[in-house]
């Protein structure tokens, strides 16, 4: 099936993208390790689960996960056991979305600068661009550790401009979860909300406040 072109403003001069859920296809990847992490303990997961630490990096996540099911272990010991489970897949088996690199290779022949904005692991994250050689195309790399706020808030967004030497009417920011959207609307960014299909719970939200809205990555190129 033909997918509809997809044009983005023509002024801009940065590229801002999320990695899990949008250059990504590892959400999977995640929701199993909530599945069998949880099980192990005892607890199914909830719906409201994943909406809950989605937009959380991984010390948050754990913090809330030992307060939301009252665990007796660390959050260093939690991260350590998520890593353990995460490592073999992110290295060796989590793919990118289709037309990712492709996308990514236009956007450096057209010279746009190129950062990650994630919640993400450099430990889990690079090694599946290497695997995938996209790590290449990256300028810069923001981290929600790096800053006071997580997604929902502009931090990130504007951590990843500045090292790329940008600011933010000059950057388009690629996000699949909602709390991502908000956060970069909220700093002045141009948004492109990308469909993954463990946000579907938000997606009509996503599709109303992002400026333009993806199936594919096939559509901008």
């Amino acid at each position: 099936m033909q997918m509809e072109k997809v044009y983005l403003k023509d002024n801009y001069k940065g590229a801002i993208f999320d990695l899990d859920g949008t250059l990504f296809d590892s959400m999977g990847v995640w929701r199993q390790i909530d599945v069998d992490f949880l099980g192990k303990r005892g607890f199914e997961v909830p719906d409201d689960y994943l909406k809950a630490i989605t937009a959380k990096n991984f010390k948050d996540a754990a913090d809330y996960t030992i307060a939301r099911f009252d665990l007796k272990e660390s959050p260093e010991a939690i991260m350590d056991e998520w890593f353990a489970m995460a490592i073999h897949a992110y290295t060796y088996e989590v793919p990118l979305k289709p037309y990712v690199r492709a996308y990514l290779e236009k956007l450096k022949q057209n010279g746009v600068k190129i950062a990650a904005a994630t919640s993400s692991d450099e430990r889990l994250f690079y090694p599946c661009m290497e695997h995938h050689d996209i790590l290449q195309y990256f300028d810069a790399f923001a981290v929600t550790t790096e800053v006071k706020r997580a997604k929902g808030f502009p931090d990130v967004y504007d951590c990843a401009a500045a090292k790329i030497g940008l600011k933010a009417e000059k950057c388009v920011v690629f996000e699949d979860i909602l709390k991502g959207i908000e956060g970069a609307k909220m700093g002045g960014y141009h948004t492109v909300g990308v469909e993954d299909i463990h946000s579907s719970y938000e997606k009509d939200a996503i599709r109303e406040l992002a400026d333009v809205y993806i199936i594919s990555f096939e559509q901008l190129l």
